[in-house]
């Protein structure tokens, strides 16, 4: 029949779409306008072919009848192909939305808008002109997943926000507890003197080490018996005698 042929004819067309879409993966630009030169194509050869309905009525309502039915066998699978690159343009968009709040700085909502701008602009350009066809539920999934994403965004920002906060009043703490402590030697002990002073010497031939300090204002002494492991670089008997720079350590610190 010549509907028959005119649908075999208009396969060839939609599998090359099918196998470019489904097969390789891709975005075919000007999707609408592809579908609609396959469709009016495909109805203008049926009505070239079939015979003329003349003035009968019921001729010209079977052709009518025949001419939809054209269009829908043709519709159904264009329209498969039509979802299956809604799904390609919204993973598209979800891509430009995490990278747009990464790389350029725009807000959330900045970045969500140009990505669901984007996302209308090429899906209307894949709509065939005179179908039913319609984006909304992907639109709406979209939305609802850049939403989401943006959520877990801010309640990360706001868990990093509270424990820079949580630090910030532990040191605050820890300074205020340390002044405290400032204060009460002060009180106790009189105004701090800035000299720390260290003094360590050993009494030549023993093993005894006499070690002083001298740090706010008080002072310290400790007498130990610590080998002296370097004795045998020292000289003959293993200790020098009288003080030198090998039995005498002096440090010296200055707070200002």
């Amino acid at each position: 029949s010549v509907k028959a042929k005119v649908l075999q004819t208009a396969a060839s067309s939609i599998e090359d779409l099918r196998s470019e879409i489904v097969d390789g993966g891709k975005v075919v630009e000007a999707f609408g306008t592809a579908t609609e030169t396959i469709c009016n194509q495909a109805l203008e050869s049926f009505a070239s072919a079939a015979p003329e309905a003349g003035d009968d009525a019921n001729k010209a309502a079977t052709f009518d009848r025949k001419l939809q039915e054209l269009e829908a066998a043709l519709d159904a699978p264009l329209q498969v192909l039509y979802l299956k690159q809604l799904g390609y343009l919204r993973e598209a968009a979800l891509q430009r939305y995490r990278a747009a709040t990464k790389t350029s700085g725009a807000s959330d909502y900045e970045a969500m808008l140009q990505a669901d701008s984007q996302f209308v602009r090429e899906a209307d350009g894949s709509i065939r002109e005179g179908s039913d066809w319609d984006y909304t539920a992907e639109r709406a999934f979209l939305q609802s997943v850049m939403n989401n994403i943006a959520e877990s965004s801010r309640k990360a920002m706001d868990v990093q926000m509270n424990s820079a906060q949580q630090q910030q009043t532990a040191m605050q703490f820890l300074q205020s507890q340390q002044q405290m402590i400032q204060q009460l030697q002060m009180q106790l002990y009189g105004q701090s003197s800035p000299w720390n002073v260290g003094v360590a010497y050993r009494i030549p031939d023993t093993n005894f080490n006499l070690q002083g300090s001298y740090q706010q204002g008080r002072a310290n002494v400790q007498l130990s018996c610590v080998p002296d492991e370097y004795a045998p670089f020292l000289g003959p008997n293993g200790f020098t005698n009288g003080v030198g720079p090998g039995n005498l350590g002096l440090s010296l610190n200055l707070s200002v």
